[in-house]
């Protein structure tokens, strides 16, 4: 679906779909992707060796099937963000915890171009230089997907806040940092990520924020469905096409 679709399904309580998108950087794998099983893909150049530009021809193949292209950027820098909103549908930040930061990373996501003392006035007073600027950037930005990743126990501590502030459609869990930082390296399926994960679901969606985690396993993605998450994001390129021929290949082989 459209940014625009995508943005207002998750505003009016809906549930939208997506996958990783990391490996490969081939606008051809686009055409393979069946009608109707994407809402929206997250392009990375976290841990890979890609940058984020190069993966704008597929951002452009997705595009021209209907489904939003968001981009989790290496970068945490208002400037960062900002650069990746200028191309991309929407900007996925990892390890989110300051209020004040995400704050300011908000703000260059769904106020730019406006800097400076200007933004500082907007967000601080609600005071714009004119109507027409106010107008012109909110009509601009309208369509622009902020999304911070929770990647920590300090930043679920600070996630009223953080889903408090204007810009942020999602909040989305990176089940690695998070299970790390909790002192349970992976473990997706203890008691503890469970519950927390819970309490970021509660939360967010309390403030009419949509939370999601990352999981390539079905049965921790359904079990996460089930706690109510929204913002689903599911497996990997890597992942599926690793599944895919292993799958394919075993039939094929079978005596």
């Amino acid at each position: 679906m459209s940014a625009q679709r995508l943005k207002e399904k998750l505003a009016l309580g809906g549930t939208v779909y997506g996958t990783l998108i990391q490996n490969t950087i081939s606008p051809a794998l686009v055409n393979a992707i069946p009608a109707g099983t994407l809402d929206f893909v997250i392009v990375s150049d976290e841990h890979t060796a890609f940058d984020i530009g190069d993966f704008l021809p597929m951002r452009y193949a997705f595009a021209s099937k209907g489904i939003a292209c968001l981009a989790r950027t290496h970068s945490r820098s208002p400037d960062g963000v900002a650069k990746v909103c200028d191309t991309y549908d929407g900007v996925v930040v990892p390890y989110v915890e300051d209020v004040e930061e995400c704050q300011e990373l908000a703000a260059a996501a769904v106020y730019r171009p406006l800097k400076g003392a200007a933004l500082d006035k907007v967000l601080a007073e609600g005071q714009w230089p004119t109507k027409a600027t106010r107008d012109y950037v909110e009509n601009r930005n309208k369509n622009t997907i902020f999304v911070p990743m929770i990647e920590s126990v300090q930043a679920v501590e600070n996630l009223d806040k953080i889903c408090a502030i204007p810009g942020v459609a999602a909040v989305f869990v990176g089940p690695n940092d998070m299970t790390v930082n909790m002192g349970i390296p992976d473990a997706y399926d203890h008691q503890d990520f469970i519950a927390i994960l819970q309490r970021i679901i509660d939360t967010a969606n309390a403030q009419h924020v949509a939370a999601g985690c990352w999981f390539g396993n079905v049965a921790q993605a359904t079990r996460t469905i089930e706690q109510g998450a929204r913002f689903v994001v599911f497996s990997n390129d890597g992942v599926l096409f690793r599944n895919a021929i292993s799958e394919a290949f075993a039939e094929v082989k079978r005596d």
